[in-house]
């Protein structure tokens, strides 16, 4: 079964456009190093839980919404190949510092996971 990377992140609604920009720069340099899929959503309807939620996940502030996000490979070792490429990548470079993302990456949560059923 395929491998998925998942991200959970905070992004200040004034910078919706600008993430969109990266993203979308980002997920061509994915896929063109090799990633099945790649996907970026913001949230539209997700509440502030009394145990757990996504707003909480992220330490959500006034201002900012969540975007979840995944990019799919055909294995852990695929994964680990194509992820390797694209940190090497010089058009990453920029994308990666810090001072030019347009969320906190603090408060981003990421993994991997396998797959258990896909329909």
């Amino acid at each position: 079964m395929a491998y998925v990377d998942g991200f959970v992140l905070p992004l200040p609604k004034t910078n919706v456009e600008s993430y969109r920009k990266m993203a979308a720069k980002c997920g061509a340099i994915w896929r063109e190093h090799g990633a099945l899929e790649f996907r970026e959503c913001i949230a539209d309807d997700v509440k502030p839980g009394k145990l757990t939620s996504f707003p909480q996940s992220v330490n959500l502030e006034d201002g900012e919404s969540v975007v979840f996000s995944w990019i799919v490979y055909e294995s852990r070792a695929h994964r680990d190949e194509v992820n390797d490429k694209v940190m090497k990548d010089p058009r990453m470079a920029e994308m990666m510092n810090p001072e030019s993302m347009p969320f906190d990456g603090k408060r981003m949560i990421y993994g991997g996971f396998e797959m258990i059923v896909d329909l």
